[in-house]
């Protein structure tokens, strides 16, 4: 059972975003789309929303009782400009709150941790969840899929630890659920795909898909770190690169059954999502 409302979805240009909104407004939920830049999404209201532009939330939020949050991009403390914002949408109306953060990051955690802590005590009806990382991490303008396109590599200190990648269409149909059902989750929700993969298995199976050879380069940490600093700021730099340590650890070799559960349907495989872009590709 779903319940009715306006969903504002900030972020909704973004990889999860767009998606999650996209499903609301097919589902014949209203839907205001927030983005710095104009969106255009089916069905959905488009607002401007800047998470540095507080002139912006009053605006996004009017007529608003729910809210996917997609926090700033880069922002090694987030809870920053978040809290304050949130604090507003609760005065405003907003009763329920799903906020995108990372299987690698728990409540007081770095970066959005400190939004997920700080959730339940603002909303009594929220979610965070905490997906794995992205299939769509080698498609379009990520920096793995860039440097799949340019160099046919993907440069990690993840070694040959395994992630449990996870489709971003499953990700907007869970946060769906979480936006709509009559009953919030009220925790947070670990997300994975249905198998766990090192990035040596990702190069085999993107070699095998597209038939241009991809290679996996193991880095240091150090190393990684590096090359990360050349294109964000250094501490979004050390997190990043730790994140990859942590997944050489063991941190994300994981499979959790989230997807299923509550959406009904297993979660798509690597290979069912590369079937699915290529032949995106081909039509």
């Amino acid at each position: 059972m779903t319940t009715t409302g306006t969903t504002l979805v900030i972020g909704a240009t973004g990889t999860t975003g767009s998606r999650t909104a996209a499903r609301l407004s097919a589902s014949g939920h209203r839907v205001r789309a927030a983005a710095r830049h104009a969106v255009d999404i089916a069905g959905a209201e488009p607002v401007t929303f800047d998470w540095y532009e507080p002139t912006t939330h009053a605006p996004a939020l009017d007529g608003a009782d729910r809210v996917y949050l997609i926090p700033p991009v880069g922002d090694a403390d987030p809870a920053a400009v978040m809290l304050p914002f949130l604090r507003q949408a609760h005065t405003a109306g907003v009763h329920r709150a799903v906020l995108l953060s990372s299987s690698a990051i728990p409540a007081g955690g770095p970066a959005v941790g400190g939004v997920h802590r700080a959730l339940p005590g603002l909303f009594e009806q929220w979610a965070v969840l905490r997906p794995s990382w992205f299939m769509q991490n080698f498609t379009g303008t990520h920096a793995h899929a860039v440097s799949i396109r340019e160099e046919g590599a993907i440069w990690t200190a993840a070694r040959s630890g395994r992630v449990g990648f996870v489709d971003a269409e499953d990700i907007a149909a869970v946060a769906v659920h979480a936006l709509t059902y009559a009953h919030a989750p009220n925790t947070d929700l670990v997300l994975t795909g249905p198998e766990t993969l090192s990035y040596d298995d990702v190069a085999a199976t993107l070699t095998r898909f597209t038939g241009r050879p991809v290679n996996h380069h193991h880095l240091s940490y150090e190393e990684m770190r590096g090359r990360l600093a050349a294109h964000v700021p250094p501490e979004f730099a050390s997190m990043l690169a730790g994140m990859d340590r942590a997944i050489a650890e063991g941190a994300e070799d994981r499979v959790t059954d989230t997807v299923q559960r509550l959406t009904g349907r297993p979660a798509s495989s690597f290979r069912d999502f590369l079937e699915r872009e290529l032949e995106r590709e081909k039509g």
